[in-house]
């Protein structure tokens, strides 16, 4: 548990950084820092590991007040991320992992052992053990400075913006990769972001900071999606609320009737394809029939190939929430949105009416909302 008490920091002049901040940031969970820039965010994340040193107030770890500990020793209990990494050039990968756990009085070859089997759980393949930080992308380098902080198995974890160098695409990646690994390792984390969407699907709290460092709102992201606290809230979640809290209601398919849709696998024939549909398009599935996309029955005129299907229908995995449903029923040009299951095999389809009444459902608390 990390627990700010009262903390301030000012600087000479007028400026407050942060003022008077009280919060907790529970054990084992994620405690996401939001708010417009120059709210004291990442102020207040370096005043944990007295990067930055409080004006008045204190900061607690498990009850300890960390202005009377050992600087060195502090820092040594924290796993830190950074934006960009941070990693040292001159080190290979698994050198870079095992810097952590050496500090802290480690034998070498153990936090070698430790380090290769990081790299595992933060997503990369032992192959990129003896590489440099030069020969690896940005998001890898970003896995390795994850895998980095956790080396030396830190209680607490602070990360400051640490996807945000990183193009859309490969954050949302990273984004899963670290929910998948926060759920295995139950660490107590607080994290900065600038990216409201991040903070909403990665926190287990989230505390909205106001320019000046006082705290506008510190709750679950369903609760602030649902009841922001004032206008300032509301304005800096922004709109799209109601589809956003979307995201948190489980999709519940034994509620809702799903369709069995006929497939056709590639290699069809125009013919084949005429037969079996019941409307213009037809799935397409491969041998263990998982979806590949749909044909256009209009629009094939030879055997069926991969350049005939469209692709712009996303696939909803079963028990996914109700955000991504809607969006496959959105995105299918059939309006019939794919639910397919763990291993990507199909399952059925749903319409667009099938999800306003599952969402109805949800509003009216039939379906329950995610934890």
């Amino acid at each position: 548990m990390i627990t700010f008490d009262h903390v301030s920091k000012h600087y000479s002049g007028p400026t407050t950084a942060v003022d008077d901040l009280s919060l907790t940031a529970p054990s084992g969970k994620l405690t996401i820092f939001v708010g417009p820039s120059g709210c004291g965010k990442t102020t207040s994340l370096r005043m944990i590991n007295r990067l930055i040193t409080p004006s008045s107030g204190r900061i607690l770890l498990d009850g300890e007040p960390t202005d009377v500990m050992d600087v060195a020793l502090l820092r040594r209990k924290i796993g830190y991320v950074i934006q960009n990494a941070g990693l040292f050039p001159h080190r290979t990968v698994v050198h870079n992992i095992a810097t952590t756990a050496r500090l802290n009085g480690m034998p070498k070859q153990t936090a070698l052992r430790i380090a290769h089997d990081l790299l595992e759980r933060v997503g990369l393949s032992s192959a990129f053990a003896d590489r440099y930080p030069w020969q690896l992308s940005g998001g890898q380098q970003q896995r390795v400075g994850v895998a980095r902080a956790l080396a030396s198995d830190p209680k607490f974890m602070l990360m400051d913006e640490p996807f945000s160098a990183v193009d859309p695409v490969v954050r949302g990646q990273l984004q899963d990769e670290f929910l998948r690994l926060q759920r295995e390792i139950g660490k107590t984390i607080i994290m900065v972001t600038h990216d409201i969407d991040e903070a909403l699907k990665l926190g287990d709290q989230v505390a909205v900071l106001r320019t000046g460092g006082t705290l506008a709102q510190m709750a679950s992201p369903q609760e602030l999606l649902a009841r922001p606290a004032d206008d300032f809230v509301a304005d800096f979640i922004g709109r799209d609320r109601g589809y956003r809290i979307l995201g948190f209601a489980e999709f519940n398919h034994e509620g809702v009737r799903l369709g069995k849709e006929p497939t056709v696998a590639l290699g069809a024939t125009p013919e084949t394809l005429r037969q079996i549909a019941t409307d213009r398009w037809v799935l397409v599935a491969d041998e263990q029939n998982r979806p590949l996309g749909w044909a256009d029955v209009e629009g094939v005129k030879n055997p069926l190939r991969n350049g005939d299907l469209n692709l712009s229908g996303t696939l909803a995995v079963e028990g996914s929430s109700l955000r991504h449903v809607l969006d496959a029923a959105l995105s299918s040009p059939s309006g019939r949105g794919v639910i397919v299951g763990p291993a990507g095999e199909l399952i059925g389809t749903v319409t667009l009416s099938h999800v306003a009444a599952a969402i109805e459902a949800a509003r009216t608390g039939r379906l329950g909302a995610r934890p």
